[in-house]
């Protein structure tokens, strides 16, 4: 079977449209319709005329956020939460031409995502609104297309000018992809595949094919569907054909395929099978729609967790927001994926979306990249959390908000339960009880293979309306892990999941002593803390978290223990912008994450890698810079090894091993510059060995690139890592020069970081200080631009550095 893979720029359609014949119609084409638009960030009531005069509008492609460009603000109404900063009114307007070809052809226009409020007009005509900022959806412009040499103009007017409605930072404006959309009129509908795989075993699989087809024509018509079984390796497996009467709208189709040998899907073998749908009427090619999908089989058990394919597995996960750290919420897939890889690298199997529906590319990496997915719909229902959240929308919106996800995201086998909220207010209220079982019953009438979850603070019987309603599949307790050994007690027969915990704090870099004695930041609610830091900071050891939560040793020693206890999702895996706890402004962004918002580690991330990867781990910290005869603690996390030994300039200080209590080790020392060594042993034979040297003033800068080519799309990226070091090449652990960075050639700068949470530099700035020694540049290609990068940084007093990219 011929695979008609179209999907590039919609300036390039005429040239695809020119191999068809005017009179036929042709198989889907899938454009990308991100690019020039324009922009203007405010109100005018006429933007969304055809003919409004939008040529002093900023020109600009998509994703965009407009928050992440801002300044950082005390006045901005997202106040700390949001991250400080600006939101408001944007309009958007992109001009286009419709091919004759596709006159009277059914064309769509498919938004990923528009962060808030959006309204979107073509010619004129207004199309709808969605006031959910998460959601995905799409429009049919069929009916008010001109046909060229005539234009169309689509307006979006995004109003994110409610402030607050949200937690933690949500961008501002049309932040992922947008595609155009067209096939014949007869055609697979919108989301409009479900594959189930409901048999499976070593030597077979059953793959059922739900499909939902649209006849946009006005007339009945017999439509041959023949869909091609194409197994992870691309070979052709199985081929399903039938006939089928279509005389409304809408019908449906159900084929039924057998899998010899099925390759099953898992973290470690993420194996993707395909199903390509061919739609012919009258002999003539309609549609042609594909549908991944993967084999796997899982299930909860009340006593012993979760399995997946018939083995037991411990979920490693995280907790992750929706930005991109520098990049704001503007999706991009090579920052999601580098992302997944940082985590991947700790040890990491699943991911809990929090607290909305995600970009579908970032799923399909998941399901590429092999991690297990929480999907989660809501952070709030009818009761508010922000004074503009969700709670406004409620009533009118959240059967179609919720059925849209599932509808997306069904044919994802990353996903293994979906989440109908986050500690959501009526866990407390009667209401909760109704609403809960309303939720579930949407999820169980598009979806029966999945559980149905909430992530859930209450866990004493009787007190929870949400476990009240009995429509739980699955319990996911949010922090207060002392009560995780009691859970089968309380609640008999039920399976449970540590969907949120931690919240542990730390700034990477950052080490407070002594080291040995837990705090929370504040002690409760509404309190002072006595010893924060005044660079609003928080020490990188183990040791603080926020008054609801737990260090990332506690929590975890417990849900390793605990076989009923199915796994645990951190909160979080990178910090994110908004929600800077413990700390006001100017803090603005998170210390949870165990990655800071750079994508550069802290201390605790190896702690989970010693814990949860394969890898040989040995992370020897802090620094060795201090004032001589200071009282240094010396941790080391390691794994495959029953002893670990520390020399000071040559001397051991001892041999520690860890045990039942702690899953590190501890010296405490007086310090003298010079070396720290560490080695790890089993039965005696070194396993690992780590040394830490005095590092000397600040001398050079040194720049490394995630990776040294890129593609000229316009949206690919290089991650470029800077450290400051002294003259021999060590990491100056404390320095903070102010590098200016400058980029030549077919790239531009789109963001720079250094990780600190209460940094008011801006993101877009090419002008960064660094924190404890590093900072971060991203590098993004211009389309359809080729050749040589070369990105410079200098510093006043440093050896400035060149760093050379290939776009190709």
């Amino acid at each position: 079977m011929k695979i008609y893979n179209y999907t590039f720029q919609f300036v390039l359609l005429l040239l695809v449209l020119v191999t068809f014949s005017c009179s036929e119609p042709f198989p889907r084409m899938e454009m990308d319709f991100n690019l020039e638009w324009k922009f203007y960030l405010g109100d005018d009531s006429l933007a969304s005329t055809r003919e409004f005069d939008d040529s002093e509008w900023r020109k600009l492609d998509l994703p965009h956020d407009w928050s992440i460009e801002g300044d950082f603000s005390e006045e901005n109404d997202t106040k700390r939460a949001g991250g400080a900063l600006p939101a408001g009114i944007g309009w958007y307007r992109k001009e286009f031409e419709v091919p004759k070809p596709l006159k009277d052809q059914p064309v769509y226009i498919d938004f990923g995502g528009v962060y808030r409020n959006s309204e979107v007009w073509i010619n004129g005509q207004y199309l709808g609104k969605r006031p959910y900022g998460y959601s995905s959806f799409r429009y049919d412009l069929t009916p008010y297309l001109r046909i060229s040499p005539y234009k169309n103009t689509i307006a979006v007017r995004v109003d994110n000018s409610l402030q607050p409605n949200s937690r933690w930072y949500t961008g501002s404006g049309i932040y992922r992809n947008v595609k155009l959309v067209t096939a014949g009129h007869v055609h697979v509908n919108h989301w409009g595949s479900y594959m189930n795989t409901p048999k499976i075993s070593e030597n077979e699989a059953t793959a059922v094919l739900e499909l939902t087809l649209k006849n946009a024509s006005g007339q009945g018509s017999v439509a041959f569907i023949e869909t091609s079984i194409q197994d992870p390796d691309g070979n052709e497996i199985n081929r399903v054909k039938d006939n089928l009467n279509i005389t409304q709208p809408v019908s449906q189709l159900y084929q039924q395929f057998n899998i010899a040998k099925p390759k099953l899907w898992s973290p470690k073998t993420p194996n993707l099978y395909k199903a390509i749908t061919e739609v012919k009427v009258g002999g003539e090619l309609t549609d042609q729609y594909i549908t991944t999908f993967g084999i796997r089989d899982f299930k909860f058990d009340a006593e012993k967790g979760f399995f997946l394919n018939g083995k037991p597995i411990k979920i490693y996960g995280v907790n992750q927001h929706h930005d991109l750290g520098a990049l704001g919420a503007a999706w991009n897939k090579r920052a999601a994926q580098r992302q997944l890889e940082i985590l991947k690298e700790m040890g990491v199997n699943a991911i809990r979306m929090a607290h909305n529906p995600p970009a579908a590319e970032l799923l399909d990496l998941c399901d590429e990249m092999g991690f297990l997915v929480i999907d989660e719909s809501f952070d709030a229902w009818a009761k508010k959390k922000a004074k503009k959240d969700y709670h406004l929308d409620w009533e009118k919106w959240h059967v179609r908000d919720l059925q849209d996800m599932l509808l997306r995201d069904r044919n994802h086998p990353s996903i293994i339960a979906w989440s109908i909220g986050n500690e959501i207010r009526e866990q407390f209220d009667s209401t909760g009880i109704d609403i809960t079982r309303e939720l579930a019953a949407i999820v169980k009438s598009l979806d029966t293979t999945r559980l149905v979850t909430s992530g859930l603070t209450e866990n004493e019987v009787g007190k929870n309306f949400i476990i009240e309603s009995g429509a739980l599949d699955l319990y996911g307790f949010n922090y207060k892990h002392e009560a995780y050994k009691d859970l089968p007690n309380r609640f008999p027969g039920q399976k449970f999941l540590a969907s949120e915990t931690g919240s542990a704090y730390a700034t990477r870099g950052v080490y407070n002593m002594p080291s040995d004695s837990t705090q929370k930041w504040p002690a409760k609610y509404g309190v002072e803390i006595p010893n924060a830091n005044p660079d609003y900071t928080v020490s990188a050891y183990d040791m603080i978290s926020a008054y609801w939560g737990s260090t990332h040793e506690a929590v975890w020693k417990e849900v390793k223990r605990l076989d009923h206890m199915a796994g645990i999702f951190i909160w979080s895996g990178f910090d994110y912008i908004g929600e800077p706890e413990p700390y006001e402004l100017p803090a603005r962004s998170s210390y949870f994450g165990v990655i800071d918002l750079a994508g550069f580690p802290k201390d605790a991330y190896y702690l989970y890698q010693s814990e949860w990867s394969e890898d040989t781990v040995l992370h020897v910290f802090p620094h060795w810079n201090w004032e001589t005869g200071q009282t240094i603690d010396v941790w080391a996390y390691y794994n495959y090894a029953d002893e670990v030994e520390l020399f000071l300039n040559g001397d051991s200080k001892g041999v520690r091993s860890k045990n039942d209590s702690t899953l590190h080790t501890m010296w405490r020392l007086t310090y003298v510059p010079g070396e720290v060594k560490v080695i790890s042993r089993k039965n005696g034979v070194k396993v690992a060995e780590r040394v830490i040297l005095t590092a000397g003033e600040p001398s050079q800068i040194q720049l490394s690139a995630d990776r040294s080519s890129i593609t000229p799309d316009g949206y690919d990226l290089s991650f470029i890592t800077v450290d400051i070091l002294d003259e021999n090449g060590l990491l100056a652990p404390n320095a903070d020069n102010e590098i200016t960075f400058e980029v030549t050639g077919p790239a531009r700068i789109v963001g720079t970081d250094n990780g600190y949470q209460a940094s008011w530099e801006s993101f877009k700035s090419p002008i960064r200080k660094a924190w404890k020694g590093k900072a971060l540049v991203i590098l993004q290609s211009k389309r359809a631009e080729r050749g040589e990068v070369i990105l410079s940084a200098k510093a006043e007093g440093l050896v400035s550095s060149v760093l050379k990219i290939i776009v190709e």
